[in-house]
């Protein structure tokens, strides 16, 4: 249902300014919270606050209104000295804060936004006149968001409407939220006020009947077009509120220029090879014509890789916009579990892909509330620990090559192998002889298995062993890597290498028959030859010994299904995680860097793309990760 119908444009410009502008208020709120009598900072929030309320009003949007005027009120009297912020005050404003959010996440699905909870209204009203809000734990939303609250209770409602009779599904509705029969049975059941005044038209007695009745229906929330016994501040249509990832981009108009007089060299290179051409066809064939041709196509070389860099650096976004989540992330569960924690944000202009960005969001949503939850001690563990009661959790982000490296630190308890280890054979993780082989590094990345968690009871935040196993996956989707570092009493250090963008690929290009195939190059630690003298049989499998470390022997061929031709010649030795392997075939092509394009509607096992090489043939791009799992699976 889209109550925004014609204005879908002017919706979607409000979410992105807006969005971007309620990022900046969150983390101007955690700098607030340090310094609570910046004045400059206290006008950016209210300004802040006060351009949100503006739009919405515009979009009519009245309950988002409503929630920003209040909290607008509460900047201004803060600012001008009539109020001090207190920490209860804190609580209630960073509570507004994730109201506003979750009334985004309705706009953003052309919905008009749900009322606010009303102790959420009541607390912010309580703040404003300098009083302490009651039922202050109720209105804390970070980690149990009132909206949340609602919703779930009106989907037990819901639920029990459609195992119930009619009769019970109403009186169910109506014990949920405490609505007197009288009133309800008037405002759902219209009343006859013919029979109610009779037939003699008396005109005091008819407006004091239909103003009762539009009397009852205001107190209940009731519109001319709601339906009796549906749940009340939904209609039908409805969906739950989803996040949707942005769909849009901001490009500094310096990199759109770029790529226009790129565009405009291009066109012009182009015009003269077309001239070229003609002349060639025409039987120009001297010294001069070939020279200008040469240049010509030398020069649409350079520009052309020009283009491809600036285009790329138009999709590229400094990591701080997702960065900017997290203090408030990581101060309101510390709060929740009495904790004192500082996150530390650098390399905040560290810039990589904006869809990488988007897919990274959830892993290290998890890295920084599992720092928060396993990591740091509480105050009382740290200074029985001989540590400052403020625990500091550091993130940073920085570029070393054609990678990106992200670290997530923690100051706090860190991490005892032989603990990891024998927690992962209580849980049935690993068997004990597997357990008794591992080294101190190889018991840290246990972690990473699904079902391990070190928390024997669950909680809201952790102990269902499902998260860091997650956090691995998504990271190699990336192809990148996750490590980790750690030493008990002092920390633990996780490293996220990934690289700058997915869009293009340095590649090897291999040959087996006929037909090319493409291996990452970053997997790639060397070019070999091999001869049927250099293969070993070990355990009926084909090994080979380079420089004393004796490495599997895999044909492409085996890896793909195809039938084995003639004995390879040339050996790929790879390195995927921590496994090394020599990748057989018939010979290679050089290197590319090369665009992928997906296979969206077939997609074979153990191929991520296809790209097209120089001679105009298809490239089958192969996803090794996946073709060693089958050879595994085996």
């Amino acid at each position: 249902m889209n109550d925004f119908a014609g204005m879908e444009e002017l919706l979607q410009d409000f979410l992105v300014e807006a969005s971007e502008m309620l990022s900046e208020v969150d983390g101007k709120l955690i700098e607030l919270e340090k310094s609570p009598d910046d004045r400059k900072l206290l006008n950016e929030i209210f300004r802040g606050f006060h351009t949100i309320k503006g739009g919405a009003g515009f979009l009519n949007a009245n309950e988002l209104v409503t929630v920003c005027h209040l909290t607008e009120n509460l900047f201004d009297k803060l600012r001008n000295g009539e109020l001090q912020l207190t920490t209860s005050a804190m609580d209630v404003i960073f509570a507004a804060t994730a109201e506003v959010s979750k009334m985004f996440g309705a706009l953003s699905q052309s919905q008009m936004p749900l009322s606010a909870p009303t102790e959420l209204i009541d607390a912010l009203i309580a703040v404003l006149a300098g009083q302490k809000p009651a039922h202050l734990m109720s209105v804390h939303t970070a980690h149990a968001p009132i909206l949340d609250k609602q919703i779930a209770a009106q989907n037990d409602v819901r639920q029990a409407a459609h195992t119930a009779s009619p009769a019970q599904s109403l009186t169910t509705a109506v014990e949920a939220h405490n609505v007197d029969w009288k009133a309800l049975y008037a405002a759902l059941v219209p009343s006859d006020i013919v029979a109610e005044v009779g037939v003699v038209r008396d005109a005091d007695k008819v407006a004091a009947a239909v103003a009762e009745e539009e009397s009852t229906q205001k107190a209940f929330g009731r519109r001319t077009v709601d339906v009796p016994g549906s749940t009340i501040g939904r209609r039908p249509g409805d969906l739950p509120i989803k996040e949707v990832k942005e769909a849009t981009i901001r490009v500094d108009t310096v990199r759109l220029d770029q790529v226009l007089n790129l565009s405009g060299e291009i066109g012009l290179t182009k015009n003269r090879l077309t001239h070229l051409r003609s002349d060639i066809m025409q039987g120009n064939h001297d010294a001069d014509t070939l020279r200008e041709l040469d240049q010509s196509v030398s020069q649409l070389d350079m520009l052309v890789v020009n283009l491809q860099n600036a285009v790329m650096k138009t999709r590229m976004q400094p990591i701080g916009r997702l960065f900017n989540k997290y203090p408030r992330l990581a101060r309101d569960l510390a709060r929740q579990l009495g904790k004192d924690v500082e996150l530390v944000l650098s390399g905040e202009e560290t810039e990589m892909d904006k869809t990488m960005i988007e897919d990274l969001n959830d892993p290290l949503v998890h890295l920084v509330r599992n720092a928060v939850d396993h990591g740091v001690e509480t105050i009382e563990g740290r200074i029985a620990a001989g540590k400052p009661e403020k625990s500091q959790v550091e993130l940073k982000a920085r570029q070393e090559g054609d990678h990106i490296l992200i670290t997530i630190a923690d100051d706090g308890r860190g991490m005892r192998p032989d603990v990891i280890r024998n927690k992962a054979i209580e849980k049935g993780v690993i068997s004990e002889e597997v357990a008794n082989t591992l080294d101190e590094h190889q018991c840290l990345e246990l972690i990473f298995l699904p079902g391990f968690s070190t928390k024997d009871e669950i909680s809201s935040v952790s102990g269902r062993g499902v998260g860091m196993d997650v956090v691995k996956t998504n990271i190699q989707k990336l192809n990148g890597n996750i490590s980790i570092q750690s030493e008990p009493g002092k920390g633990s250090l996780f490293t996220i290498s990934l690289p700058l963008t997915l869009a293009i690929l340095p590649v090897l290009i291999l040959r087996l028959g006929d037909q090319s195939f493409a291996v990452p190059l970053s997997m790639v630690r060397e070019i070999l030859s091999v001869s049927h003298n250099q293969l070993q049989q070990v355990s009926g499998r084909a090994t080979m010994v380079v420089r004393g470390e004796v490495l599997p022997v895999l044909p492409l061929a085996q890896l793909i299904g195809w039938e084995q031709g003639s004995a390879p010649e040339v050996g790929v030795l790879m390195q995927v995680g921590k496994n090394s392997f020599i990748l057989s075939a018939d010979g290679f092509a050089g290197h590319d860097d090369v665009v992928i394009k997906s296979l969206d509607t077939f997609r074979p096992k153990g191929v991520a793309g296809v790209t097209m090489s120089s001679e105009g043939d298809i490239v089958l791009i192969l996803d090794i990760k996946e073709l060693l799992s089958d050879v595994r699976g085996n």
